[in-house]
């Protein structure tokens, strides 16, 4: 991808370095931010409801390495790309994108919808509006989830974009009101489909970046590689050795990469209705 020496967006809000301390209660809360960890993408208000913290933030010793600088940097010119495209896309509807705020950390953090730590993987909190990314992940996917390249690392940004996208159209407040009136399976069934429309609402967002002519060859399969490899069942499989798909919250490894795929192809909000489709 072709990214440096582009604008950088403004709204990166750099908490490295700082050490979020927190006193985790709540039960059986902790037992589904613990599952939380192998997933990517998710709203933590689904999972950190439960949990209360007392938390205290002091600057620490942390020193970043020249390349995590680099890595910074290019989440912010990522971020600034969703800006500018989704403000486009909210233009022709008639309507106004608000911006997110993009949370750097180290270690753990403090949001509105809880303490979290690294291990949960990036996430969006709709409490707050802000993404929030531990920057060691990108590491880590490309290590454990063999998901390496930097559109691989554009897909998980513009994919927690789409999570504030759903909250600003108000299509997660309508699944999240839905927890109480339902069972924990049949809820999990709407999970998936709000993560798999952000999936969609990612691809769209490439659509656009493509049409900009700032991929390269190899940029697309690196998104789709990324997609897959955090699919429920590839992520159960590997951490538990079978797969319980009445669990699944955030979708297969195909659904995640089709519906990604969907949305880079046709560019269009219509197509991405994930919640009256039989066709997942």
């Amino acid at each position: 991808m072709l990214w440096k020496n582009k604008r950088e967006s403004s709204n990166v809000e750099d908490r490295r370095g700082l050490s979020t301390r927190g006193v985790v209660g709540g039960g059986i809360g902790t037992v589904i931010v613990v599952l939380a960890i192998y997933l990517l993408g998710g709203d933590p208000s689904q999972i950190l409801e439960n949990v209360q913290t007392d938390n205290l933030q002091t600057p620490s010793t942390y020193q970043p390495t020249a390349e995590e600088n680099e890595l910074a940097k290019f989440v912010s010119v990522i971020l600034a790309e969703t800006e500018d495209v989704w403000t486009e896309i909210f233009r022709k509807k008639g309507s106004e994108y608000s911006y997110p705020k993009l949370v750097l950390y180290t270690g753990s953090v403090q949001s509105a919808c809880g303490f979290s730590g690294a291990a949960t993987g990036p996430f969006y909190c709709p409490g707050d509006f802000k993404l929030y990314i531990d920057l060691s992940f990108f590491d880590e996917l490309k290590r454990e989830f063999k998901a390496p390249g930097d559109f691989a690392m554009a897909y998980v940004i513009a994919h927690e974009v789409g999570h504030h996208v759903q909250t600003l159209l108000g299509i997660n407040e309508k699944v999240m009101s839905l927890r109480s009136r339902l069972s924990e399976e049949e809820f999990n069934q709407y999970l998936v489909r709000l993560e798999l429309q952000a999936d969609f609402l990612a691809g769209v967002w490439a659509h656009y970046v493509q049409r900009m002519n700032v991929l390269e060859e190899g940029d697309l399969e690196e998104a789709l590689n990324a997609a897959s490899a955090v699919g429920d069942d590839r992520i159960q499989k590997i951490m538990q050795g079978y797969i319980v798909p009445e669990s699944f919250t955030h979708g297969t490894s195909e659904q995640r990469k089709n519906w990604f795929y969907k949305g880079f192809k046709t560019g269009d909000l219509n197509e991405g209705d994930t919640f009256n489709t039989d066709n997942l």
